[in-house]
């Protein structure tokens, strides 16, 4: 019995079905790099997000605070490189900065986290704390504080601190450095060419540059703008006055 050529005709393709799909596909996934691609130009280039995740720069930054952060005045980071973009600026004194940690040999994990603190001194600038009075160029500094208690303490000593023997400064007009090293009393050292100091306004509750170090230049990754949102984690609300709070010239 010969087969009815109307059912057949019902489950043939159209002759050109096959290559009108091949198109679409390919368009949609052109569009998709292109999204991808604008998003990773913008991403570098302009504009990131960061979220604050400790209390270290307690009052002036939050837990559950998210910032939106420029890389343009530094020198964008071109990701997976070890290379910057040039920038128009540097890091100023009293500034808050994102940057790169240097190694934090301490961290089970991540040993170079991103974080964001507050820059102390520039290049060139002596620097040393007495009886938790920070000092640069032996003019006392008011930077925001949160006091103890802790978790760390005033007479806290770690051999993390160690690291500043190699730039102590001896025979000067602030004195000798203190032996040992405290969380509160160290220097005076001399900020090296290239490199900043770092504090948390939070002090007592902040890993920052007394433990790990100077930072290189090329470690910044951009100056916060605004904060775009905030979450109370403990009390699970929205810090509304908070939202799109300026924070350029903190």
């Amino acid at each position: 019995m010969a087969a009815d050529p109307r059912s057949s005709s019902k489950t043939k393709r159209p002759a050109g079905a096959a290559q009108e799909t091949a198109p679409r596909s390919q368009g949609v996934v052109r569009l998709l790099l292109e999204v991808l691609a604008i998003w990773i130009v913008v991403h570098t280039l302009f504009i990131a997000g960061y979220r604050i995740p400790s209390g270290s720069m307690e009052p002036t930054l939050q837990v559950g605070d998210f910032l939106f952060v420029t890389p343009l005045p530094y020198g964008p980071h071109i990701p997976f490189t070890n290379w910057n973009l040039p920038g128009f600026t540097d890091p100023k004194r009293g500034s808050v900065n994102v940057y790169e940690s240097p190694v934090q040999h301490f961290l089970p994990d991540d040993s170079t986290p991103t974080v964001v603190k507050r820059i102390v001194a520039v290049p060139g600038d002596t620097i040393f704390m007495r009886k938790g009075v920070f000092f640069v160029n032996g003019i006392e500094q008011r930077i925001p504080v949160v006091p103890p208690p802790g978790p760390s303490s005033p007479d806290e000593t770690s051999p993390v601190f160690d690291w500043q023997h190699k730039f102590e400064l001896h025979g000067s007009r602030f004195g000798e450095p203190p032996m040992p090293i405290r969380h509160d009393d160290w220097g005076p050292m001399v900020v090296p060419a290239g490199h900043y100091f770092s504090l948390g306004d939070n002090r007592y509750n902040s890993i920052d540059a007394r433990y790990y170090g100077f930072i290189p230049r090329h470690n910044f990754r951009g100056r916060p703008l605004i904060i775009y949102f905030s979450f109370d984690t403990l009390d699970l609300r929205v810090r509304w006055e908070r939202l799109l709070k300026i924070l350029w010239h903190a």
